[in-house]
């Protein structure tokens, strides 16, 4: 269901795109609940609280902070530091535990500031890595290549990955090519030097 100024409009038959945090985080949980449910697959729902209790109290690589401390402003308590016998709850007072309470709160969103700042970091350095190993492919006309085939050409996973010879006839800018044939045979439409390689 999704509003537009006075109107609701549903969508059916169509799942809602979500960002990549969400799918990110989605992912390490199904992966949790992987480990944990080898031999009692049936189970699963019961893992469930603890394995997103165990993401939002361990600290992420990206911010260098749990996602519960940046929502609650203060680190999780495990269930075993609240019974009596932990020295936690032997040690608690509870007008320090206010005043650090209000400290933490104070500082929240330098917190969340600081951990952005982090993941934005990380963010830059994992582009620049990436950028500095990409080699840029340019081609001439009349070189032969061969082009990456299509999902549907992959009958199995040995089948081979670049498909046909053909001779680049123009080239349009941008990493576009015309290609055709052998034969002479134009090719319906451009090609992208990504899925381009030259023929050795």
């Amino acid at each position: 269901m999704r509003r537009v100024g006075n109107k609701v409009s549903v969508c059916i038959g169509r799942t809602p795109q979500t960002n990549g945090q969400v799918e990110s985080a989605n992912h390490v949980l199904l992966r949790g609940l992987k480990r944990r449910l080898d031999k009692a697959k049936a189970t699963w729902a019961e893992e469930v609280p603890r394995n997103v209790w165990a993401y939002h109290t361990t600290t992420q690589s990206t911010a260098k902070e749990t996602p519960f401390n940046l929502v609650y402003g203060s680190d999780a308590m495990i269930p075993v530091e609240t019974q009596e016998n932990s020295p936690c709850f032997q040690n608690f007072v509870v007008e320090e535990s206010n005043e650090e309470r209000k400290v933490n709160l104070d500082l929240l969103d330098e917190v969340r500031e600081e951990a952005k700042i982090k993941a934005e970091a990380l963010k830059r350095r994992l582009d620049y890595k990436y950028s500095s190993k990409l080699r840029s492919r340019q081609f001439q006309v009349v070189d032969l290549v061969m082009r990456k085939a299509h999902p549907y050409q992959l009958e199995n996973k040995l089948s081979p990955k670049w498909t046909g010879s053909f001779r680049i006839t123009e080239a349009l800018g941008n990493g576009a090519y015309r290609l055709e044939t052998l034969e002479g045979g134009a090719i319906p439409r451009t090609w992208n030097a990504t899925n381009l390689k030259i023929l050795l």
